[in-house]
């Protein structure tokens, strides 16, 4: 086959940043068909990719959020790696049944080990048995790690979540996919750019100091299309959700709390989530929460106490999820949309002397929800961090407990639709690959499928 096809997902990219702050990406759109997208509710990164490499919606595929409460298992687990959790075909298997020769490169897009691709890279942190955390990346076929290490070094992760995070991480992913197409040549390579994800979130899209992230972007987006022009693929640009401005943050959990509906566990003075012994619990991630709730009978009055939140937008039930097609067994009893300007939390402690003590970590596998504030730091946190950086070369066990818990910091968030499509994510292609000005997140998938048809 000699059809090639790269798709950058620059996450966040919108309309609006384009025209506002870009230079490259102005002039790409002016000879190329801009198309909005319709995102999937919620319009995060899990849910948002696997609509578009599917599609399906989260009622088929089942990622009905970035995490879930995992009911065998009673935890609430994010960001999960398995390409098994998605439970429809992917948009290579569908090509793969008609040419058996066609290959893919899924560089840090989601759900990434395991998946049937010839080639992949993911973040992959190494914890090690006295408690570090090394920067690493996991990849397929093994030997990718160590042949992109090789030229690139480690990738950079504390560039790529938490209050370091920098154009780093994302001219490390666009490197080494220009690597992979360069040697590897696949059919389809996917990429991620996580850049515009970090500010939009810390400081929201009005802020001046946006127009130096998208200005960023735009010299890698500028760079892949040479590379892909040089080995002769075809691009598009799709992004997952647009970020909107928010000044109020949801304590949901503290709601359900402080109505006795969740018991935290006491470990060494700190209360630990424990959603298999509460009544109630709420995965919280952005703008939306699952509500896991185990008797029925406590259904209709934890929708009753939320519905009057002042910031709650709408609490639906499972009957009411199939509008949105959430209806999934994954999903929880109840689900709640926050206001545009609203998002929710996980923190369930009403006390902070009481909080875990991973809530003042970056630590996104023990956080029971999405946590924005991990972009933070304290006031003394650079030079905590240097002491604790100075244990971690010592050999020493160490707790880098640098991230506040202020919710009110977080400016950006979504989940929910924008106001505007010119704030809402898009495609961007050429006019014969699509010339649609509006389209479902799904019809990502049908696209790419006729392009290889």
């Amino acid at each position: 086959m000699k059809k090639k096809l790269l798709v950058i997902n620059a996450v966040g990219l919108t309309k609006s940043l384009i025209e506002s702050h870009s230079v490259f990406l102005k002039e790409i759109c002016s000879s190329n068909t801009l198309s909005y997208l319709t995102p999937p509710i919620p319009a995060v990164t899990c849910t948002s990719q696997s609509n578009m490499l599917t599609g399906k919606d989260p009622s088929e595929h089942g990622i009905v959020a970035n995490g879930w409460y995992f009911r065998d298992l009673s935890q609430i687990l994010l960001w999960r790696q398995s390409n098994h959790l998605v439970q429809c075909p992917k948009i290579w298997d569908v090509i793969k049944e008609r040419h058996p020769e066609f290959t893919t490169a899924k560089m840090f897009w989601w759900y990434n080990m395991y998946a049937n691709t010839e080639y992949s890279v993911t973040p992959r942190p190494i914890y090690r048995s006295d408690g570090s955390k090394q920067p690493n990346s996991y990849a397929h076929p093994p030997d990718l790690n160590d042949s992109i290490k090789s030229e690139l070094g480690p990738f950079p992760l504390f560039h790529f979540w938490g209050p370091m995070t920098s154009i780093k991480s994302t001219q490390w992913i666009a490197d080494a996919t220009i690597k992979i197409m360069r040697e590897k040549n696949p059919n389809l390579c996917l990429t991620y750019l996580p850049h515009l994800d970090y500010n939009l979130q810390r400081i929201g899209s009005k802020h001046p100091d946006i127009k130096k992230d998208v200005e960023e972007l735009d010299q890698i987006i500028k760079q892949l299309y040479s590379a892909a022009n040089d080995n002769n693929y075809e691009t598009i640009i799709v992004s997952e959700y647009g970020i909107q401005e928010v000044n109020t943050p949801i304590h949901i959990n503290r709601i359900l709390r402080q109505e006795g509906f969740i018991t935290p566990t006491i470990e060494l003075g700190e209360e630990h989530p424990d959603p298999g012994a509460s009544k109630a619990f709420a995965m919280a991630d952005h703008q939306i929460a699952h509500i896991y709730i185990k008797n029925k009978k406590d259904i209709q009055p934890i929708k009753l106490l939320l519905d009057k939140h002042p910031h709650i937008d709408n609490v639906l039930d499972q009957d009411e999820q199939k509008d949105l097609h959430l209806n999934h067994s994954r999903s929880g009893e109840l689900i709640a949309l926050a206001k545009k300007n609203a998002w929710f939390t996980y923190y369930y402690w009403l006390d902070d002397n009481k909080a875990p003590d991973f809530a003042r970590t970056v630590d996104i596998h023990k956080k029971p929800g999405y946590d924005p504030v991990e972009l933070f730091m304290t006031k003394n946190g650079k030079q905590k961090a240097a002491w604790t950086i100075l244990k971690k070369k010592l050999g020493f066990r160490y707790l880098l407990d640098i991230i506040p818990l202020d919710a009110n910091l977080v400016k950006g968030s979504h989940g929910v639709l924008t106001s505007q499509k010119e704030d809402g994510p898009l495609l961007i292609s050429n006019n014969q690959f699509n010339s649609n000005a509006s389209l479902n997140m799904k019809d990502i998938f049908h696209l790419i499928d006729s392009y290889f048809a």
